[in-house]
């Protein structure tokens, strides 16, 4: 059960990094957008993320479902 939790929450970190590069944005400029658009995140954090060493929280889906313009099933792409 853990190993399958681990490998959803990788997927899920490949997602991410591959929609912000192909957005070609750095997770510094990332991180600065979403901090301006109200959601306080820090680079570090978001590291984390990608690496699937954390969970993201849905309010981070949210903004960067408006900001990426995709849909959610984006960012679930492989977890099946």
């Amino acid at each position: 059960m853990d190993e399958q939790k681990i490998r959803r929450d990788l997927n899920m970190g490949t997602n991410l990094r591959r929609l912000r590069l192909e957005a070609k944005i750095s997770q510094e400029k990332l991180c600065a957008e979403l901090q301006r658009r109200g959601v306080d995140i820090g680079r570090s954090t978001y590291e984390k993320y990608e690496a699937g060493e954390l969970n993201i929280r849905a309010s981070v889906i949210v903004e960067l479902k408006k900001f990426y313009n995709c849909a959610y099933d984006e960012f679930f792409a492989g977890l099946e």
